[in-house]
């Protein structure tokens, strides 16, 4: 399609979040709903199969937010839990296994979760204490660890606490701190970080 077109005719849907070739979306109800490709279980709907249509992930309706990646999902409920589902090949639903997921499984048994931002098969976290975590591919530094190894589960980047928004791109990462300040890492072969180089 090169217009828009309305999917469904439902008109208390409160967020959305697109991978590659899928896309989840919330509802006022905190239920979780989802469509597109399957392949890697990235719609948590229990199967590995398309789907044409939006359909629900499982029955829990205390979902707060969701980010996607390229076939992978976070979302974070109500009560601050962190979960995944999808493509793992990277470790990126950090579970500690490379193991994909066709249902939401939680990651680690903290209750502080805040904010998510998905790359394409990274993931970076905030808790409400202001700490930065990620997980997952690495192969540019885009999980900020000062290293170019994948991490399976989430892991704080420094010892900071003041940082308040997150994004990814492709194969970088974007946050900003308390103070303003913007700050990136990651793949820079285009600029995309805005350091004045292409220098990783």
């Amino acid at each position: 399609k090169n217009y828009p077109i309305q999917i469904s005719t439902d008109t208390d849907w409160a967020s959305i979040a697109c991978g590659s070739s899928s896309f989840v979306a919330l509802k006022k109800d905190g239920s979780l709903w989802a469509c597109g490709y399957n392949g890697t279980g990235n719609l948590g709907d229990g199967t590995i199969t398309d789907r044409n249509y939006l359909i629900q992930i499982g029955m829990d309706n205390n979902w707060a937010s969701v980010a996607c990646g390229s076939s992978h999902t976070i979302a974070i409920k109500k009560d601050g839990s962190l979960w995944g589902w999808g493509c793992n090949a990277y470790g990126q639903l950090g579970d500690s296994s490379n193991k994909n997921r066709n249902i939401p499984k939680q990651i680690g048994n903290f209750y502080n979760w805040t904010s998510i931002a998905c790359g394409d098969q990274h993931t970076v976290a905030l808790k409400d204490n202001g700490t930065l975590w990620t997980w997952g591919s690495n192969q540019y530094g885009q999980l900020g660890d000062g290293t170019t190894r994948y991490n399976k589960y989430p892991t704080q980047i420094g010892k900071d606490n003041d940082w308040t928004y997150i994004s990814c791109g492709y194969l970088n990462t974007h946050a900003i701190k308390k103070n303003g300040t913007l700050w990136g890492w990651g793949c820079n072969d285009n600029m995309q970080l805005g350091d004045g180089t292409n220098i990783q």
